[in-house]
């Protein structure tokens, strides 16, 4: 490393992140860690300011996912680390890489109640795969490059780093400064195959299964394994089902994707192969009455602590990443493909999946107003597909909320991966803006790493509940100030799932009721018809206020060509409860315990 006169910790901080490739830095800055920021922009180091340190968090997790590589997430001590926390767990649950730098208290003032004093490295040790502190700012780069490096090594999650404000501002003196050196970059993590007895084991099972079904997550996307599954699919013939965020991996367009059919499919399978997913809330714990009581699950997951988690079985698990181990596996059964005639399982889903998507085209053409879910979403989906269609890969999706989440991730189709991002694991809301902007960075922006698609460019499209967007609805002003072309659709009626009011003359009169203290607004309710498009105008972006087809269609065609943020704010149906149809509002009844007497 070049040395200066006065060089400090900053200097050591930003060097060592251009040392590790880092191209951009989320974050929020402030005392002490500004200079940190600075240090970075002076190096060529792009750092996008937040206006709070949740969302820096949420979108340094995105773009970890997206990319590959950890997302570094900059904050000050005390309550930035604590809105940071967000992301932290939002890392963890998703197993997403996240590289979290947090500023503190000098160290010589610890336990004094110095300015926003926090034990981070106790608070954060439980929930990160490494929290540390270094004692000095000559041990700066090796211990911010080893965060770095576990953040993505193994199953991803989060390496917090503590930099206390002394060692980020002093200069070192001459003989330590002069000892600093380059920070090598971080190779990508290495990977591993499968055991070649499990895998004959496995292929044997997966041979004499009559209604086989492969599973598959989020973590083959972020493993990049498109092309092997690709491959696997074409060769066998089996049925597929894509998580939310696992869509694109197998297009959509697919013949074998039974996603129309998804409760069919899952009553009956009896062999089940699960690649980069987990037997988690989001398909019902592998258990019954979802799924089929004598399911066998084939878990293939870079985890052993993944392994024979819930319905699945340790013995049937095959330990490696995911993108390997699909070629073994399609090794061991060259040759082979599904034969349909071996039961009804094809004609069953064929018969739920006509029956779905006849359905699915009624709602869709609901001539109500306002308009519902299902009548907006196919609106827009027709528009942006006239103007991108989905085998080009040019539109990255980003859904937010619940009904809203819930409803739009069946409607607009992807033919390619990592194009579609929502409140994944841990339905966390709040993510959809912060995610936007991970995705705008990741494919649009100066050191664009991410690449999905024939399309480079991608228009970053999301599509928010109006009660999700309001958990980040500032960071439109991020955008602006970016130079962030992201298109936001807010579904807004009027409350959270399903609202709470259908007209403006019963909104004012529970409001009335509200000021004089009778029983009023329920805990669901929000702002009848907020002018959310108004944001967009005062951040230097356009907004549009739509309530029917015609000027939805007009809107999103103009959302899509405009260079600056857009919000459309659409208003729909508001007080009609819609049928809860996916895990975060459905639970299986537990079965009650009963003794005679």
């Amino acid at each position: 490393m070049t040395t200066e006169p006065y060089i400090t910790g900053a200097h050591i901080i930003a060097r060592t992140l251009k040392d590790l490739g880092v191209t951009v830095v989320f974050g929020l800055v402030g005392v002490p860690i500004s200079g940190v920021a600075e240090q970075a922009i002076n190096l060529g180091i792009r750092f996008v300011g937040f206006r709070n340190e949740q969302a820096a968090s949420y979108a340094a997790t995105a773009y970890g996912y997206l990319t590959g590589k950890p997302g570094v997430c900059l904050v000050v001590g005390g309550p930035g680390v604590l809105h940071a926390i967000a992301g932290v767990g939002n890392a963890s649950e998703n197993n997403f890489p996240l590289l979290l730098l947090g500023g503190s208290t000098e160290t010589h003032l610890v336990t004094k109640g110095a300015f926003q004093e926090l034990d981070s490295i106790s608070l954060l040790k439980p929930h990160t795969k490494i929290a540390i502190r270094p004692s000095n700012a000559s041990s700066l780069s090796p211990i911010v490059a080893n965060a770095y490096r576990t953040s993505f090594y193994g199953r991803p999650g989060t390496g917090f780093v503590d930099l206390p404000a002394d060692i980020i501002n002093e200069p070192l003196d001459p003989q330590a400064a002069s000892n600093v050196e380059e920070t090598p970059a971080v190779a990508a993590p290495p990977k591993g195959g499968a055991d070649e007895a499990r895998l004959l084991k496995v292929a044997e099972l997966i041979k004499r299964a009559k209604a086989p079904l492969v599973l598959i997550g989020k973590g083959a996307a972020y493993a990049r394994a498109e092309v092997p599954i690709r491959h696997f699919i074409d060769s066998t013939l089996l049925a597929f089902l894509p998580s939310p965020m696992g869509k694109g991996v197998m297009p959509d367009s697919h013949p074998r994707n039974v996603s129309s059919a998804r409760s069919a499919a899952l009553k009956m399978a009896d062999v089940v192969l699960v690649l980069g997913a987990r037997l988690n809330w989001i398909f019902h714990y592998g258990e019954p009455p979802k799924w089929n009581p004598e399911a066998k699950f084939i878990q293939v997951d870079i985890s052993s602590e993944e392994m024979g988690r819930n319905a699945a079985d340790a013995e049937l698990s095959l330990l490696g990443d995911v993108c390997i181990v699909v070629q073994q596996l399609t090794q061991h059964l060259a040759n082979w493909t599904y034969n349909p005639s071996l039961s009804d399982y094809f004609s069953v889903l064929k018969t739920a999946r006509q029956g779905n998507e006849a359905m699915a085209a009624r709602a869709a053409s609901d001539p109500s107003l306002p308009l519902t879910y299902a009548r907006a979403f196919d609106v827009i989906k027709t528009a942006l597909h006239s103007l991108s269609p989905p085998a080009g890969g040019g539109i990255c999706y980003i859904s937010e909320g619940a009904n809203t989440m819930d409803i739009s991730r069946s409607i607009f189709p992807l033919e390619h991966p990592r194009l579609r991002l929502d409140a994944g694991t841990y339905a966390t809301m709040g993510v959809g803006l912060p995610y936007a902007i991970a995705a705008w960075e990741s494919y649009n922006g100066p050191g664009a790493q991410a690449c999905s698609g024939p399309a480079k460019r991608k228009k970053v499209v999301a599509i928010e509940g109006d009660s999700a967007f309001g958990f980040s609805g500032m960071e439109v002003e991020t955008m602006a100030r970016m130079g962030m072309d992201v298109l936001i659709f807010v579904i807004n009626n009027g409350g959270i799932y399903f609202g709470d009011s259908k007209s403006t003359e019963d909104w004012a009169e529970r409001q009335q009721r509200t000021m004089r203290g009778d029983p009023g607004l329920r805990s669901w309710a929000l702002g009848w018809e907020v002018k959310y498009e108004k944001l967009a105008v005062a951040c230097g972006g356009m907004g549009f206020f739509v309530r029917t087809p015609e000027e939805l269609e007009m809107a999103t065609v103009a959302g899509f060509n405009a260079k600056v943020p857009v919000i459309v704010n659409v208003i729909i149906q508001s007080g009609k409860v819609e049928k809860p149809s996916f895990g975060w509002q459905t639970t299986p009844k537990r079965k009650a315990n009963r003794t005679k007497l």
